[in-house]
């Protein structure tokens, strides 16, 4: 009997949920999106599906409910065996299969890879932390900034970007109109604010974040600063991820100059370019450099992404040949990477677009 009344308040919920649908007020494409969260972000998707409905989940019926009753909720499920030992099986903090998964599977970002899980690990073990931990990517398209988000996911939540601990937002397609800005504003605060309501760390991925409103990010400015709480609710433990393609540019003169110079590439150190993305990021257009983010240092680590050289593509275009079960001979991969474009023209030395394009590329070679 009280099965059958908790099912049935929770389908009625569903049903009635109006929650955080952009598309509603929106005339992105939908199915454009759908492509996007598949393919970028590895979303739970249908295949073979030719329509729109397939999007990222944005109904939360638990927004229906008091804490109380969530908390009720919880322990009737606890109940029933469904939890683990930790108390909240959602949230894994997987700190030594994070710091494999930059090792084994990220190639050409030392820098990443350290400061990532310096980064992490120093949040994840201080639980008396006095702001949520904000890391902000920076880097080429293809550079790793999406799957190195993924990993970081993955290994700190059980069901990785699916979790319902976990929020992505892609600046574009969740918030494209400039004159809905104030309507962004109060949908995004909720969103955060329920999150963190319902999971002890959540964690906040904004894609394409050089394309926020500086609105937007000053509305949730509160929620990234040093308070103990924001309306009663406190948001320490929460990480904010931002991915943007600021500093790109600074990024690969960077790395251009060390290779000019001889100089090993694994010898460039954040003292090289923290304070070159800080200063892009501050003169850049949109919302980073106009909002309270920068002018109040709230960022804690700005983390760079270095273009890729043939090697390093080498390497993806094996990843992704593995992932297919198959195992490529060099040669094979020489053809892969060589197919790629690469900058500057006159010496070929980065690639273009990253490894981002590999797993479609491969295609043409496989038998």
């Amino acid at each position: 009997m009280i099965v059958s009344f908790i099912l049935s308040a929770l389908l009625a919920a569903s049903v009635k949920a109006d929650f955080f649908q952009f598309d509603s007020i929106s005339n992105v494409s939908t199915y454009y999106f759908n492509y996007l969260y598949c393919h970028v972000w590895e979303g739970e998707c249908q295949p073979n599906q030719d329509d729109a409905s397939q999007q990222v989940p944005t109904g939360d019926i638990w927004s229906w409910f008091s804490q109380d009753y969530v908390g009720m909720m919880t322990a009737w499920y606890c109940s029933l065996g469904q939890c683990c030992d930790s108390g909240d099986c959602r949230i894994t903090n997987n700190l030594t299969g994070l710091e494999r998964d930059l090792q084994l599977k990220l190639h050409g970002q030392h820098l990443a890879q350290s400061v990532v899980l310096k980064a992490i690990q120093g949040f994840i073990n201080n639980p008396e932390s006095n702001k949520p931990l904000t890391l902000s990517f920076h880097g080429w398209s293809g550079t790793g900034k999406n799957f190195v988000a993924r990993m970081v996911a993955d290994n700190l939540y059980r069901d990785g970007v699916k979790s319902e601990c976990v929020r992505l937002f892609i600046a574009p397609f969740h918030f494209p109109h400039t004159r809905l800005v104030d309507v962004y504003k109060g949908q995004l605060r909720e969103a955060i604010r329920d999150m963190v309501l319902r999971c002890p760390q959540t964690l906040f991925i904004f894609d394409e974040a050089e394309k926020l409103h500086p609105g937007l990010i000053d509305a949730i400015k509160p929620y990234m600063d040093h308070y103990d709480n924001v309306d009663g609710v406190s948001y320490r433990r929460a990480i904010f991820l931002f991915l943007s393609n600021i500093g790109g540019a600074a990024i690969n003169e960077v790395a251009l100059d060390f290779w000019h110079s001889g100089q090993n590439r694994e010898d460039i150190g954040m003292e090289d370019l923290e304070h070159r993305l800080r200063s892009e990021s501050i003169d850049a257009e949109g919302g980073f450099a106009q909002s309270e983010l920068m002018s109040g240092h709230l960022i804690d680590f700005f983390v760079p992404f270095l273009p890729l050289e043939y090697r390093h593509v080498k390497l993806c275009a094996r990843d992704a040949y593995a992932a297919r079960g198959v195992e490529p001979d060099e040669a094979t991969l020489d053809e892969v990477a060589k197919a790629m474009l690469y900058e500057p023209k006159e010496e070929k030395l980065f690639s273009a677009k990253g490894c981002k394009s590999i797993p479609q590329r491969i295609n043409f070679f496989l038998p």
